[in-house]
Formats: structure tokens, C-alpha cells, sequence
């Protein structure tokens, strides 16, 4: 019975539980009345959700609509449908919707839809000030109060039948901004509105201008005038008074300025008058401007005064502009037309002009230091006009140019430049230098003590003598150095090592070692190395050759090795020669005392084989043998000859005429009286054996020779 009640809880739980199946179909987003809504109109954003249900059940849905991804609305419902009511549209609501419902754990979002509300509310400019005083500034308010940033803000000034003046402001975080306008000179009734934009789709949004307000302006002074006493036409020596002067609202600040060429000649504060007065010069003549200032406001007047020439400048004339020292100089400084002057000659100073004389001649003996730029003045009238200058050059002779190499000694490695310098130990620049190489002219210099010449074109068999001039202004005309002579050293080419004799040298013996080069200037340093120690030469010598020779006496194993020379000369290049080895061997003399060592052992060992052999013969045959005769005993003799012969073990006196010789290798071990305690080498020794055309005469001779690998 329990059983059976469960099984239908079970399926009544199935059943219920399939009942409650839901799916979105679609999930939609709509505007009304348009997605194009004019502005200030009411807008409805209407969110639909499409599902499908296994039965008619309620389920709750939660709605949620963006605006270009911020939430803007949001409710709970168990209908399909979800409405956000915008009663008055701005353009500030234009822009991307989407809607999201969520329902039983499931999610479906809408396409996006884009929404434009046209046009932009009329902005609202209000001033500051409705009256304020040239100079002063006009402080404006634009404001957007039912739009929302980022907003853009234009401000215009309009003057009286002139373009408007116009500045504008990016207000990213507010929905209003402020600007100042400056009250400049002139101006009279100002006019002021705004109108604010804003970026759409590409695109900007402007909006219609705000209201217009007018400002009035008023002068807090009047513009000055400015006048000249006795006149603006005067002449050069005559007094000149100027005056400027204004009418103020109130003196506070005031400030009146007089200026010719922006520079301020004189100034007063808080005073309605300025005046000034000179002695007119010809640099009088001009335009000058009177300002009168009071905080921002400024007006400004001018006036043209024109001088006329009471006297020409002064002309200063020299007898010389260019002459020896020790010779005569004559000023003399007039006037075209006048002579009635005042008349001083000065010279030139950095620190001051040097007063001379109070004439209108001058005449001097000159030196060096007289050289430089010399005036004249002259005064008419308290007018006081100076010359233009003259220029005075007094030249020192120049002294005998001396010509050397810059490096110093007088040569030059064959390939590389030589530069030289050419030097005039007195006379006054500029100093033209001329280089010779030989008699032909190589460079012209213009310098004020010295010049240099660089010569590229150095051959082992060209021209090697140079000398050089050197002249200046003065009449003594020009000097000539002498003649400086260079050597052209030539660098090693090929250096070569060689030694008598070569390759294998005997123990104790002379060695001699040629090191020679193809081409070198002398005297060139010869150097004889061993490779084992590169660093310490074995020979070194300078020679006014290209070759030298080294006997090097009592050579010994130590010195068997690898040697190579290096040449250098003044060129500074070392060449290195290739290297040759030198094998020590050992002395004949050595080599016979080995071989007597050797073959006494050898011929006793033969002598003692033959005699045993024999002596043991003739016991085995008895007294028969003895007793047989001389024929027999010749016989023997001779087939004992023949046997001995066959098996070399006999040595009998030589027939070297007749010999036949044989060569056989023995090798044998011998003391290196060079180490300690013994070294094993190796020996050949060939034994040399010469038969005899009879066979009765055996010779042996022993030759030693020292093995390359031998120590």
C-alpha cells in the first residue's frame, strides 16, 4: 500500500514538475512614438518579452533597460511587457538601448536600438555687470539646464555694426560654463549671447541662441592730446617741449607715459599732465606716443616731429690707410660747407675713445700698436656730430719664415703625409704664406703667425726639398726660408731567415743565421728569436745593411728548434720572417765512440763462437783427424772458411777492392749525458760487410746517424 502511494507522489511530482516548462522565443525593445523624438516631447521605451509555456503558469520577470550601457530603468512584473516613460525627451536621453529579462533562471537580452532626440533646449546667458568702465571685463553664465554633459559652449561679443568676437568652452562634467570678455578702447554698447552643442552620431547638435544682453560702457578718461613747444618743426640745437595731458573720472591709478621707439622717455602717476624737454638732435626726429593707462583701459596719441640738419657730420680723411711703421700719418676732419666748428680726433677704444688732439689735423709718426679705427668730432651749438671711422693698418716686416715638420724630425715613411709648418717669428697679420716642393708652388695660406701644408704625394724617388715665403703689407716685399730637405724612409718588405748549414746541425758546431730583407732604409734593426721564448731576443743588432749574419758556436740538443727573425726600421712596421727548424744531432766523433761500443762485443762474441766451435771439433775426431795430412787439413780449412762465412760470425783482414758490401740495422740503447738519471734512445747501426771475390775475407764497418726524434 506504501509502495503504491509512493509511486503516485512520484508521478504527481513528474507531473508538476513538466508543467512549469518555459522558453523565450524573443526578447525585443521598441520606442514610442519614434526613435526620432523631438525634443521635449514625451517618449515611451517599451521592453518585450516573447515566451512560450508548457501550461498557463505565472512567472516573474525581471526587466532591465540600458542606455549606451548604463542602467536606466529597471522593474519586476509577471506580465511580458515593461514601459520606462520619459515625459519631457532631452537630448541628452539619445542614444543606445537594450533591454535584459531574466525569468526562472534564464536570460535573454535585446538587439540594440538607437534613439535620437532632436534638437536642444534654449540656453540661459546672464552678466554680471550691465554697466562697466573701459578696462574692465564683462563676466558671462551660459547655462543647459535640462541637458546633460558633455556639452560645448560658445560666447559671442558683438560691438556695433561689427563681426562678432567669439570664444567657446568644453564643459565635460557640468551643464553650464562661464567666460570673461576684456572692455577695450572704443568700445561703446556691447552685445552678448551664447548657444551650446553637443556630439551626435558623428556629428554635432547645436542649439538655438540664448537670450541677448547688452552692456554699456563707459570711459574712465579721454583720450590724451599731445603737443610740441614751439613746434613740431624745429632744427637741430633748438630746445623742444612736449606735453600730455588727459581729463579722468578719478585720478586712482592713473598713469601717463611718453615713448619714441617703445622707448620711455618720461612717465607720471596720478597726474593729469606729462611734460618733457630736450636739445633736438637730428636722431630726435620721429614718432612719439603718448599712453595714458588706468588698470586694463588704455588710449594712445601721437605726433610727428621732424629736425632739421643744423650741420653735415664731419669727414675724417688719412694720408695713409695702410703704411710701414715708423713712417708719417696725417689726419685731417672737415665739414661740407661750414667751417665754423669745434673739431677733436680721437681713436677707437672698447673701453672709452682716446682723446688725441682738439684740431682738424693730426700728424704722428706710427708703430705697430697706432693700428685701429679713428674718428673726428664736431661741435656747433652744443650739437655734437662724429665722423665716420677710418681705419689705420701699420705693419711690422715679417722675419725669415722658418719650415719644419710637425712631427718633428725632418722624414717621412714612404705612403704617409708629410705635414709641414711654415712660422714668421715677427711681423703684423695677416701673413700670406706660399709652400714650395722644389720650385713648384703647392699652397697659398693666409693666417695671421703660421701655416701648415700637408703633402699626400710622397714618392721614394720625387722632389724632397720644400721651403716656403711669407710676406705681409709692409714694403720690404717677401722671405724665404730654407730649404728643409726630408728623408723618405721605406718600410721592411720581406723578411727571410736561413742558417749554415741548414736543417740538421752536428753537436757542438757552428751555426750561422742569415736575416735578410727585400727592401728596408737603413739602418734596420735585425732580431733572431726561438719560438719556446718569444719574448727575449738571442741576437739583436742594427745594421746600415739589409742583411745580417749571426754565428752562434757550440750548438747543443737545447738548441734544437724553430727560429724566426723580425726586421724594423724608422718606419716603425716590424716584418717577420718565416720560420726554419734546426735538428741538433749528435757529432761524428760520438757517433765512432758508440759504434766502438757497440761492435767490440759483437767481434769478441764472434772470435769466442769460432774458437769453441773449432776446438770442439777436433776432439770430436781424435788423433786421426790430426794425423791426415796437409791436403786434408787444407780442406778443412777452407770449408770451415766457407761455413764461417756463410754464417758472419768471423772477421778476417779486408779485401776492399774486391768486397761486395751488405747493410744491417742493430738497434741499441745509449746515455744522454744531457739527463739524469737515463734515457732510453733509439740507434741505427748499419754494419757494412765486404766479401771477397775468394769468400775468404769478411769486413765490417759501423756508420752512426742521430734520429730526428732522438734527445
Amino acid at each position: 500500500m506504501y509502495l503504491a502511494l509512493l509511486v503516485i507522489f512520484l508521478q504527481c511530482s513528474e507531473l508538476y514538475t513538466q508543467e512549469k516548462v518555459f522558453t523565450f522565443n524573443t526578447v525585443e525593445i521598441q520606442v514610442q512614438p519614434s526613435v526620432k523624438v523631438k525634443n521635449g516631447d514625451p517618449m515611451s521605451v517599451v521592453c518585450h518579452a516573447d515566451i512560450s509555456k508548457s501550461t498557463d503558469f505565472q512567472l516573474e520577470h525581471n526587466f532591465t533597460i540600458f542606455k549606451d550601457g548604463k542602467l536606466v530603468f529597471m522593474t519586476v512584473s509577471d506580465k511580458e511587457d515593461a514601459r520606462y516613460e520619459v515625459s519631457v525627451a532631452r537630448s541628452s536621453d539619445t542614444g543606445d538601448y537594450k533591454c535584459t529579462v531574466e525569468a526562472g533562471g534564464k536570460t535573454r537580452t535585446s538587439d540594440s536600438l538607437h534613439v535620437w532626440v532632436q534638437g536642444m533646449t534654449k540656453p540661459i546667458l546672464t552678466a554680471e555687470k550691465k554697466e562697466v568702465l573701459e578696462g574692465e571685463v564683462v563676466k558671462l553664465r551660459c547655462d543647459l539646464p535640462e541637458e546633460a554633459p558633455p556639452l560645448y559652449f560658445f560666447f559671442q561679443k558683438t560691438k556695433m555694426n561689427s563681426t562678432p568676437q567669439q570664444k567657446y568652452v568644453f564643459e565635460a562634467h557640468r551643464n553650464f560654463s562661464v567666460m570673461e570678455f576684456a572692455v577695450e578702447e572704443g568700445d561703446n554698447i556691447l552685445q552678448f549671447d551664447c548657444f551650446g552643442k553637443r556630439y551626435v552620431q558623428l556629428g554635432f547638435e547645436t542649439s538655438e541662441h540664448s537670450n541677448k544682453t547688452l552692456v554699456t560702457v563707459r570711459e574712465p578718461f579721454i583720450k590724451p592730446t599731445l603737443s610740441a613747444k614751439p613746434s613740431s618743426n624745429i632744427t637741430e640745437g633748438d630746445r623742444i617741449q612736449f606735453e600730455c595731458s588727459t581729463v579722468v573720472a578719478r585720478m586712482r591709478d592713473i598713469e601717463i607715459i611718453l615713448q619714441k621707439n617703445k622707448t620711455i622717455l618720461n612717465s607720471v602717476r596720478e597726474e593729469k599732465v606729462l611734460k618733457y624737454s630736450t636739445v633736438a638732435t637730428l636722431e630726435d626726429a620721429g614718432e612719439y606716443l603718448c599712453k595714458v593707462e588706468q588698470g586694463r583701459a588704455s588710449k594712445t596719441t601721437k605726433l610727428n616731429v621732424h629736425v632739421s640738419e643744423l650741420f653735415p657730420k664731419p669727414i675724417l680723411v688719412a694720408s695713409m690707410n695702410k703704411l710701414d711703421e715708423n713712417k708719417e700719418l696725417t689726419l685731417s676732419c672737415s665739414i661740407s660747407g661750414f667751417r665754423k666748428a669745434n673739431f677733436s680726433i680721437l681713436r677707437k677704444n672698447s673701453n672709452g675713445d682716446i682723446w688725441l688732439r682738439n684740431s682738424r689735423n693730426l700728424t704722428m709718426r706710427v708703430n705697430v700698436n697706432d693700428t685701429g679705427s679713428y674718428i673726428c668730432k664736431a661741435e656747433v651749438k652744443g650739437i655734437v656730430k662724429e665722423s665716420k671711422p677710418v681705419r689705420i693698418n701699420v705693419y711690422a716686416p715679417v722675419s725669415k719664415p722658418t719650415l719644419s715638420v710637425v712631427s718633428g724630425l725632418p722624414q717621412v715613411v714612404l705612403g704617409k703625409p708629410l705635414r709641414l709648418i711654415c712660422r714668421s717669428a715677427t711681423g703684423t697679420p695677416p701673413i700670406t704664406f706660399t709652400f714650395y716642393k722644389g720650385n713648384e708652388i703647392k699652397k697659398t695660406v693666409i693666417n695671421d703667425t703660421y701655416a701648415t701644408f700637408l703633402d699626400e704625394n710622397i714618392r721614394q724617388n720625387g722632389k724632397r726639398g720644400y721651403k716656403c715665403d711669407a710676406r705681409n703689407n709692409h714694403s720690404s716685399g717677401v722671405k724665404t726660408s730654407n730649404i728643409l730637405n726630408i728623408t723618405v724612409i721605406v718600410p721592411i718588405r720581406n723578411a727571410s731567415l736561413g742558417s749554415i748549414p741548414y736543417g740538421e746541425v752536428e753537436d757542438g758546431s757552428e751555426t750561422a743565421f742569415l736575416c735578410s730583407v727585400n727592401e728596408g732604409s737603413w739602418p734596420i734593426l735585425f732580431r733572431i728569436f726561438k719560438k719556446t721564448d718569444d719574448k727575449v731576443p738571442l741576437f739583436e743588432k742594427n745594421e746600415y745593411a739589409d742583411r745580417v749574419m749571426w754565428r752562434k758556436e757550440g750548438m747543443s740538443r737545447q738548441d734544437t728548434g724553430t727560429y724566426y727573425c723580425i726586421a724594423s726600421n724608422q718606419a716603425n712596421v716590424s716584418v717577420k720572417s718565416h720560420p726554419i727548424t734546426i735538428n741538433v744531432i749528435l757529432a761524428s766523433w760520438q757517433k765512432g765512440i758508440i759504434a766502438a761500443f757497440v761492435l767490440i762485443p759483437i767481434a769478441g762474441a764472434v772470435i769466442f763462437t769460432s774458437w769453441w766451435f773449432l776446438w770442439k771439433k777436433k776432439k770430436a775426431k781424435g788423433p786421426s783427424m790430426e794425423m791426415s795430412g796437409s791436403a786434408l787439413a787444407a780442406n778443412s780449412t777452407s770449408e770451415k772458411l766457407t761455413r764461417q762465412h756463410n754464417d758472419g760470425d768471423y772477421y778476417s783482414g779486408p779485401d776492399l777492392e774486391s768486397a761486395e758490401v751488405e747493410y744491417t740495422e742493430v738497434e741499441v740503447s745509449t746515455l744522454d749525458p744531457h739527463r739524469a738519471p737515463v734515457q732510453k734512445g733509439t740507434e741505427t747501426v748499419y754494419s757494412e760487410i765486404r766479401k771477397a771475390n775468394n769468400d775468404s775475407v769478411e769486413n765490417r764497418h759501423s756508420i752512426i746517424r742521430g734520429h730526428p726524434d732522438a734527445t
